[in-house]
C-alpha cells in the first residue's frame, strides 16, 4: 500500500492572546494519499484554512502558533523545519491555489514571468528552457494563447484565467501535494465546472495529493474522494464521499447538506402589482475609436437589455463572468453611466438625469454588494455606516440612530453593536449590516448584487431568509445578481439569463428551470456542480414562499 503525501497527526494550533476559543484548531488527524482529492468542509471558522496555513507554515507570525502534533509530507516531518527550509518546500514539493487570485497574483508583474519565478528559485533551468517550460504549463491548464497570456498581466486576465495561472504556477514543478483554498468559489459554474475538470485532469496525469478546501457541497460531489467535516476547530465527521453525502452520521453534517439550496424552484404566485423598474433597450459600451486612437477596442458589456421588475417582485440576472450582469445593475444604480436607453424607475426615466436632478432618485434605489468588508468603511461603526445616508438626505441624528437600531434588530443583530467595527462581525454579520443600510433609506428597489456567493452554506440560508423577508415586509422590488443557479432557482420569482450583453432568456424561475429554451440556458445548468448528488444533496428547499 501507497505511503501518504500527506498525513497530518493531532495537529493544534493556538490563538496567540485569545479569543472566543483557546484553539483555532484542535488534535486535527487526516491523511491525503497519491492521486487522491480530500474535501475539507465547514462553515467560516471552522478551521479549514488554517489547517491549509499550517501544512504550508504560512500561518500569521504572532497570531497563530503549532503547538502540538505533526505534519509529515511523504514521511518527512514539517513541524520542525526553519523557514528557509520551508522555502524550498513551497513551490516544489507542495503547492497551494488560493481563492482569490487578483490578490495573491503580484499585479505589476507579467503572468509568464510569476510562473517563471518558480522554476529559477527551484530549478537550475536557463532563461529559455524555463520560457519553454512556462508555456508548457500554461497549455497543459488549457489557456488559450499561451504566449500572449504570458506576456499579460492579471487584470488583462478573466477570473478563470487568473484561476488557470494560479494552478499553472502550482504544478509546473509537479509537486507531491496541491492544496486548494476555495478556488472555485467566486466563480461562474461554467467556468468553476472547466476549473474542477482541470484539477481532476492535473491529479489523475501527475499523481497529485489534492486537498481541496470548499464550502460547496456540489463542488465536493463531483470530485471528491474522502470528505473531512469540520467544526469550531475540531473534526466531526470523516469518511468517503459517497457516506458522508448518501448518510452522514453528525447532526452538523446533516446541517450543512440541508442547508444546500436545491435546483427545483418551487412553485410561485405570480406577481402583478404595479412595475417599480423598467428597463428598455439599455446599452453600455466601453472604450471606443478616435482620431488619436483609431483601432481602440469596443467593448458591449450590455445590449438592448429590457426587463420589468414589479413591487415585491424578485428578478434574478444569472450568467458567466462577463455576460453585462454586474454591468446592468451599475447603470441601473447609475454608478455608471449607460450608453443609451431608457431606465424608468416609477415610470420616471433616471438613465440620462444630471447628478443634480439624479438626487433625490438615489435613496429610492440601494445595491447590497458581494463583499461588505470592502464596502463598509474600516474606519467607521456600523452605525455611522447605516445613518450617514439618512442624515445626507436631512433626517436628523436622532432619528437616524432610531431607525438604525430598529434596523439592527431587523437583521437579527443587537441594535447594542451600533458602535462596532466591521472587523468585529462575521462576514454574515458584515452582510446582514450592509443590508440594514440599503434599507436605512427606504428604497422601492434592492439590488443585490453577488450579496451571498462569499458566504458558506448555512450563513448563505440565512442572508437569502433575510434578503426575502424584507422584500415582503417593505414591499421591494429585487434585482438580483448571481453565477449560483442553486440560489437563484430557491429566491427568484423571475430568471433573466445574459451571455455577453444580451438577455438571451427570460421567464418564471419554474419555468426556465425545467424547460430552458436558450442553448446557452441549457449549458449553464448542464455545468451546475453536484447534479449526480441532487437526490442526497440540496434537496430541502429554502423556506422563502409559501407554496400554491
Amino acid at each position: 500500500m501507497a505511503a501518504p503525501v500527506l498525513e497530518v497527526t493531532n495537529l493544534t494550533v493556538a490563538i496567540a492572546g485569545g479569543g472566543d476559543r483557546a484553539n483555532a484548531i484542535e488534535n486535527v488527524s487526516l491523511t491525503v494519499m497519491p492521486g487522491e482529492i480530500v474535501c475539507v468542509v465547514g462553515e467560516s471558522g471552522s478551521g479549514k484554512s488554517v489547517t491549509s496555513q499550517a501544512v504550508m507554515a504560512l500561518l500569521p507570525k504572532g497570531q497563530l502558533r503549532i503547538s502540538g502534533g505533526s505534519i509529515k509530507l511523504e514521511g518527512d516531518e514539517l513541524t520542525t523545519k526553519s523557514q528557509p527550509a520551508m522555502r524550498a518546500v513551497r513551490g516544489k514539493r507542495a503547492a497551494m491555489v488560493f481563492q482569490e487570485p487578483m490578490t495573491a497574483l503580484n499585479p505589476v508583474e507579467r503572468c509568464g514571468d510569476q510562473i517563471a519565478e518558480v522554476l529559477e528559485i527551484h530549478t537550475d533551468l536557463d532563461a529559455k528552457a524555463r520560457r519553454a517550460r512556462v508555456l508548457d504549463v500554461m497549455r497543459s491548464v488549457h489557456l488559450p494563447d499561451p504566449e500572449q497570456m504570458a506576456e499579460a498581466y492579471p487584470h488583462q486576465l478573466s477570473g478563470g484565467q487568473r484561476q488557470r495561472v494560479m494552478i499553472a504556477m502550482a504544478l509546473v514543478l509537479d509537486p507531491a501535494l496541491l492544496i486548494a483554498d476555495e478556488p472555485t468559489t467566486a466563480l461562474d459554474v461554467t467556468t468553476q465546472a472547466q476549473i474542477l475538470k482541470l484539477i481532476r485532469e492535473m491529479q489523475v496525469r501527475r499523481n497529485t495529493g489534492v486537498l481541496f478546501i470548499t464550502h460547496d457541497f456540489g463542488v465536493v460531489s463531483e470530485i471528491a474522494d474522502r470528505v473531512v467535516v469540520m467544526q469550531r476547530g475540531r473534526i466531526v465527521e470523516q469518511g468517503t464521499k459517497a457516506e458522508i453525502l448518501a448518510a452522514p452520521r453528525e447532526a452538523y453534517t446533516q446541517m450543512l447538506i440541508a442547508a444546500v439550496p436545491s435546483l427545483v424552484p418551487p412553485v410561485r404566485v405570480p406577481i402583478t402589482s404595479q412595475v417599480t423598474l423598467e428597463t428598455i433597450k439599455l446599452n453600455k459600451t466601453y472604450g471606443g475609436r478616435s482620431f488619436f486612437k483609431p483601432s481602440g477596442r469596443v467593448v458591449k458589456a450590455a445590449t438592448d437589455v429590457s426587463f420589468q421588475i414589479r413591487r415585491g417582485e424578485t428578478l434574478g440576472i444569472v450568467g458567466e463572468s462577463g455576460s453585462g450582469k454586474s454591468t446592468v445593475a451599475r447603470c441601473i444604480a447609475r454608478l455608471v453611466d449607460p450608453t443609451s436607453g431608457r431606465i424608468d424607475l416609477d415610470d420616471v426615466d433616471i438613465a440620462r438625469m444630471s447628478e443634480r436632478k439624479l438626487r433625490p432618485y438615489r435613496r429610492r434605489v440601494q445595491i447590497v454588494f458581494q463583499d461588505p468588508y470592502r464596502s463598509l468603511n474600516p474606519r467607521r461603526s456600523v452605525g455611522q455606516s447605516i445613518i450617514e445616508g439618512p442624515m445626507n438626505f436631512g433626517l436628523p441624528h436622532g432619528e437616524a440612530i432610531e431607525r438604525a437600531r430598529n434596523l439592527m434588530g431587523l437583521v437579527g443583530l443587537s441594535p447594542d453593536a451600533l458602535d462596532r467595527f466591521p472587523h468585529q462581525f462575521s462576514g454574515g454579520q458584515r452582510q446582514r449590516i450592509a443590508i440594514a443600510r440599503a434599507l436605512a433609506m427606504e428604497p422601492v428597489l434592492l439590488i443585490g448584487d453577488e450579496p451571498v456567493s462569499a458566504l458558506d452554506v448555512s450563513v448563505q440560508a440565512q442572508v437569502l431568509q433575510l434578503l426575502d423577508s424584507v422584500r415582503k415586509k417593505f414591499d421591494l422590488a429585487v434585482l438580483f445578481i448571481t453565477h449560483d443557479l442553486r440560489v437563484a432557482a430557491q429566491i427568484c420569482d423571475r430568471i433573466a439569463v445574459m451571455q455577453r450583453g444580451v438577455v438571451v432568456e427570460t421567464g418564471p424561475t419554474a419555468n426556465v428551470f425545467a424547460n430552458p429554451q436558450h442553448d446557452y440556458t441549457r449549458a449553464l445548468f448542464s455545468a451546475a456542480p453536484g447534479q449526480g448528488f441532487g437526490h442526497r444533496i440540496g434537496a430541502g428547499k429554502i423556506d422563502l414562499v409559501p407554496a400554491v
